[in-house]
């Protein structure tokens, strides 16, 4: 990630009765920290799909696709701004990767293809951040404004200090309702309003802003009909070894595109249904790590209860995950962790009953939870274990086990990450065939950091699909990724 995403915090000058020689070093240090500044990256991945079979289009194929972002920033006592710019380029799309009738997009390639008017070579370049940042409002160092385009996540409002807890969040909190989609080579910002308050163990985050373009189309200019507000407040703990932090949020959005929705209803109804969709989100995290003899424990619970208006239909819906994980003594010297968990969400029974019950995932990230994104966390059950370790600091290796389910066989197949175009709904839904055995996915990851300016990473995923897949895909029912990325800082 660019050096301008992490601002560094301004120092005030040294005291008069410092000794005189350090005056000259200090003052010297603070003109260095409100100087424009300047850093960007560049991410290439060269991507190896092999999507269940069609037998009407090509679902093996390769394609590079390639982020380059880059921009300016200062950093003053009451005022920080940023500039930043993205390039996204993808080269050699799959030109034959869209199947007739309900198979659709055979993976993301076709996803590309199809929303960048079907070009095979696609590229463009757009202003992805460019905001201020009020800081010290009315005299309190503890509260910041900041207005313009940016990136946003939820989940991201406080670091924990506990290493373990850091991961956690981050890797299983953050960006599951709002994210800035940053895996797919293009993603999506924010236009609005980012407020923090933040005094000893609390903060308070408030957030409104509408949604870019982006995500799989190269043209990032404009914004969409959708928004949304967020609320949330966040607490640490700590009790000796014992590490925990809560959060409890409230999510409203609103989207008014005149789109054909994604849902059960035979499609003749959802053509005649553009009523807005208007969903409150309510819920909250908990997360706790605990050291101790027998090694190091981690907890997380998450949950969330829907209500609103899809439409012409009420609203409501569910979602919910545990998870757990232990460090074991006896593997410290790699760093080796075990984890496991089970997610829930609700899924709709029955399309015409006038309620619409399919958990909405909103605006997400939704790789970090699905790392082979065949799938979403709609309509979902997600019994998982993984395995991480660093057999030398500069490597990491991650090994997961995902066996997955529908939750409700007479719902879809949904996959997605949300409103990208004005257009298109930003989630597709497949059939189920009334079956709701999904798939087993199993896959792998390396990360090798070089140095602090260059990493290098590798995945491969494999899903053996069962019945949900075979019904849609019965010539071929199991699929692969694979992808090598370099990402270079400067």
């Amino acid at each position: 990630m660019i050096a301008a995403l992490f601002p560094a915090v301004f120092t005030c000058g040294a005291q008069s009765n410092a000794p005189r020689p350090q005056a000259p070093a200090a003052k010297e240090s603070s003109e260095r920290d409100s100087r424009v500044k300047f850093g960007g990256s560049l991410r290439s991945r060269f991507e190896g799909w092999n999507w269940f079979q069609s037998e009407t289009a090509d679902n093996s194929y390769n394609y590079l696709g390639s982020f380059l972002r880059f921009g300016w920033n200062q950093t003053l006592p009451n005022l920080d701004w940023q500039i930043e710019f993205t390039a996204p380029f993808l080269l050699g799309l799959p030109d034959n990767a869209i199947a007739a009738g309900p198979q659709g997009q055979l993976g993301l390639g076709a996803t590309y293809f199809g929303v960048n008017d079907n070009r095979r070579n696609a590229a463009m370049i757009f202003p992805r951040q460019a905001f201020v940042r009020f800081k010290n409002l009315f005299g309190d160092g503890s509260q910041s404004l900041r207005l313009g385009r940016f990136e946003f996540a939820d989940g991201t409002e406080v670091t924990p200090r506990d290493t373990s807890l850091a991961w956690v969040k981050r890797e299983r909190i953050n960006q599951r309702l709002l994210g800035p989609f940053g895996w797919t080579h293009v993603n999506r910002a924010f236009d609005g309003a980012h407020y923090t308050y933040n005094r000893g163990k609390t903060n308070v985050t408030l957030a409104g802003a509408m949604p870019t373009r982006g995500v799989f189309q190269v043209d990032g200019w404009g914004n969409l009909r959708v928004a949304f507000g967020y609320l949330a407040l966040t607490r640490s703990l700590q009790r000796g070894n014992y590490n925990a932090e809560w959060r409890g949020f409230g999510l409203y959005y609103h989207d008014w595109r005149r789109v054909v929705k994604t849902d059960s209803r035979p499609l003749a109804l959802r053509q005649r249904d553009f009523g807005n969709i208007r969903i409150g989100t309510f819920g909250g995290h908990y997360i706790s790590s605990l050291k101790t003899g027998a090694g190091g424990f981690d907890l997380l619970g998450w949950g969330v209860v829907q209500t609103g208006r899809w439409g012409r239909l009420d609203h409501r819906g569910t979602a919910a995950t545990v998870e757990g994980g232990w460090q074991p003594p006896f593997a410290r010297r790699w760093q080796g962790w075990i984890r496991g968990g089970y997610f829930h969400s609700s899924g709709d029974g029955d399309p015409l009953d006038g309620k619409h019950e399919t958990f909405f995932q909103v605006l997400p990230t939704p790789r970090g939870y699905a790392r082979f994104p065949f799938f979403d966390m709609v309509n979902n059950i997600d019994s998982f274990v993984q395995v991480m370790f660093k057999p030398a600091r500069p490597l990491q290796v991650r090994v997961d086990a995902h066996f997955l389910q529908l939750a409700n066989r007479r719902d879809l197949w949904y996959l997605g990450g949300g409103a990208f175009q004005p257009w298109s709904f930003g989630y597709a839904g497949r059939p189920s065939g009334g079956a709701s055995s999904f798939a087993n996915l199993y896959d792998a990851s390396v990360d090798y950091a070089v140095n602090p300016r260059l990493t290098l990473s590798g995945y491969f995923g494999s899903a053996r699909g069962k019945n949900v897949i075979g019904n849609l895909h019965p010539r071929g029912r199991n699929g692969a990724l694979g992808y090598a990325e370099v990402l270079w800082r400067f």
